[in-house]
């Protein structure tokens, strides 16, 4: 797709002053007074302006339908059935308005329809939508891939701006910055609009053009929500943090305008949105990301193993620990290490830029420990050791030549065939979530003075539930230069310190109340939720406040400012208050939501 005509919409979009509308609440009423109106309310728009509204974005305005409705009526039958087998598809999740990624959060947030929503095809759809909501009082939610872990892409009695038909994507040679004519050297990019999948963008960045940009591992998350929320990889150590990679954004702001933000022309805003979090600041509607040199080969090391005794399990992390610290500490490596309950451990690790020999003489240490004669376990799966060419590691026909399924189509009539995702987040497809915490683990614990306090404390985590390492979502071990960039944007710095980021969480397939036959075990998911945060709890004794990576977080944590942002929250909340000083946008625990009541539908005293 041409530049140009990917582009040419953006030029004819008009600037509004930041002025406000008469009817728009101002910055003095952000607080106990303010209050957004709902469907029957006195100031909910009449269908006449609602056709207005339609008129203006092409007739691209609709009123969501929950599939789901069928199912209420009619919960026993085949076409409900087939619906909750459809759940487990995220290209069908993610085309329909009605849904999200994730089904709900026991005790927290159902998936819920908006009132209506602009199915964006440009830039000028957005705007209107602004301005609309604006005017008019509403709750605003924004959505592009849906992957939500919080229930950001969902609230009922609301609009939605749903962005997932923006999903251009462009290769530009020599990108420069608006602005930035003379003092920044071209470079090779890829623009995409905010609704586009990182499966996608990988298959037209690696697959067909041969270069890297460093996006989500999870292949159906939308591009705009990974950036906004800092963005980590399989590949995270190799490339850094994913909002480290944006050099340009389009957004449309609370006030309608549009601004180009960048290092050179708005410096402010372009820093907030590399990892502020996305839907608060703005409407994100265009991306442009570096592109990198893609390494010759990507490698794999996965297995199972079973301790036969607690004491070998604990003499096993002991292992794996001292391993990773000797071994996978560097920029190659990346990717899960499992604690799993009933004394397994679980590899799938990743590395990038190792053929196959350096790989497997990556692991042979480690494989002839496991191997000793006197150990006591049992190898459940053999550590199976990989290396493919880095090109077609997002090439579907390439894995459907691979005996092992590691990948799933979109089994819809006339899909396209590069619909693809992991076998592995087929999990992840509608899921309803029971309890979720994530902590970053600092480097330090991997001296050699911590090793017995960081494995001790995993030991007693493991007791509770199962416990990831997510070893490409901590920086530390990174290069230079890309921990120098993850610094210029508003993630944690806790991230930068980190070796991994453990994820301790549960959940269960689709389910929604009130449905017979598929509503959630409430009384499970309590009582998962209290073992994840035993767990959790045992882990932190060894890493208080270690801050939090905020798409992939607890829906509870209390001290969220400084768990998703550290130190970088004042500048954030300076920042909110200068592009959205009237509170349009609002997520849960997202910048400036401590203003709102938990919905956002009613301003609270200023905290």
């Amino acid at each position: 797709m041409r530049r140009r005509q990917f582009l040419k919409t953006a030029a004819a979009i008009p600037v509004v002053w930041a002025g406000g509308s008469a009817t728009g609440l101002t910055a003095g009423q952000v607080g106990a007074a303010a209050r957004r109106v709902r469907p029957g309310d006195p100031g909910w728009p009449t269908p006449a302006t609602w056709e207005k509204l339609k008129q203006a974005v092409g007739g691209r305005l609709v009123a969501p339908k929950s599939p789901l409705d069928a199912c209420r009526t009619a919960p026993e039958s085949a076409a409900c059935s087939e619906l909750f087998k459809e759940l487990k598809n995220p290209y069908f999740i993610g085309d329909n308005p009605a849904l999200t990624q994730t089904s709900g959060w026991v005790d927290a947030w159902t998936s819920a329809p908006s009132a209506y929503a602009v199915a964006a095809a440009e830039t000028s759809d957005v705007v209107a939508a602004v301005n609309f909501a604006r005017e008019h009082n509403l709750r605003v939610v924004v959505k592009g891939g849906g992957h939500s872990y919080q229930g950001t892409s969902n609230a009922p009695d609301s609009l939605l701006i749903w962005t997932r038909a923006m999903n251009g994507i462009a290769l530009v040679d020599a990108f420069v910055p608006r602005g930035c004519e003379g003092k920044v050297a071209p470079q090779p990019a890829v623009t995409v609009g905010s609704g586009a999948i990182w499966s996608h963008v990988y298959n037209a960045v690696t697959t067909k053009a041969g270069r890297y940009v460093q996006g989500g591992g999870c292949a159906t998350v939308g591009v705009a929500g990974l950036i906004q929320s800092g963005g980590f990889g399989s590949f995270s150590k190799t490339f850094g943090l994913a909002a480290a990679g944006l050099l340009e954004a389009e957004v449309v702001l609370a006030d309608g305008s549009v601004r180009i933000a960048n290092a050179c022309s708005d410096p402010e805003l372009f820093w907030a949105l590399k990892g502020g979090g996305g839907g608060s600041l703005g409407v994100v509607t265009r991306l442009t990301l570096r592109t990198r040199e893609l390494p010759e080969a990507f490698g794999v090391a996965s297995g199972t193993i079973k301790a036969r005794t607690d004491g070998a399990f604990r003499d096993l992390i002991a292992r794996v620990i001292e391993f990773y610290h000797e071994r996978l500490f560097n920029p190659h490596w990346g990717e899960q290490i499992r604690l799993v309950h009933k004394n397994t451990l679980d590899l799938q690790m990743l590395s990038a830029g190792l053929d196959r020999t350096q790989v497997a003489e990556t692991w042979q240490p480690f494989l002839d420990w496991v191997a000793r004669p006197t150990a006591d376990f049992v190898v459940a799966k053999p550590v199976r050791i990989v290396a493919l060419p880095a090109r077609r590691f997002w090439d579907a026909k390439f894995w459907d030549q691979i005996p092992a399924k590691v990948v799933v189509h979109d089994d819809r009539p006339h899909a396209p065939k590069e619909n693809f995702f992991w076998t592995g987040n087929r999990g992840e497809a509608g899921q309803v979530i029971h309890g979720y915490r994530s902590a970053w683990l600092p480097a330090s614990l991997l001296a050699k003075d911590r090793q017995n306090d960081l494995v001790d404390a995993l030991f007693a985590a493991s007791r509770h539930w199962t416990v990831e390492l997510h070893c490409n979502k901590g920086l530390a071990g990174a290069r230079a230069d890309d921990l120098a960039a993850a610094k210029e944007t508003a993630t944690n710095p806790a991230a930068l310190d980190a070796f991994a980021l453990a994820i301790i969480a549960g959940e269960s397939g689709p389910a929604f109340p009130g449905i017979a036959g598929h509503e959630p075990s409430v009384s499970a998911a309590r009582r998962d939720a209290a073992a994840i945060n035993r767990a959790m709890d045992a882990l932190l004794k060894v890493a208080p406040e270690p801050g939090a990576y905020l798409s992939e977080s607890d829906y509870f944590e209390r001290d969220w400012r400084h768990a998703f942002w550290g130190p970088n929250y004042p500048r954030l909340a300076a920042a909110k208050q200068r592009y959205d000083p009237n509170g349009l946008f609002f997520v849960h625990h997202g910048v400036g939501s401590e203003n709102w009541s938990a919905d956002g539908f009613t301003g609270t005293s200023r905290s």
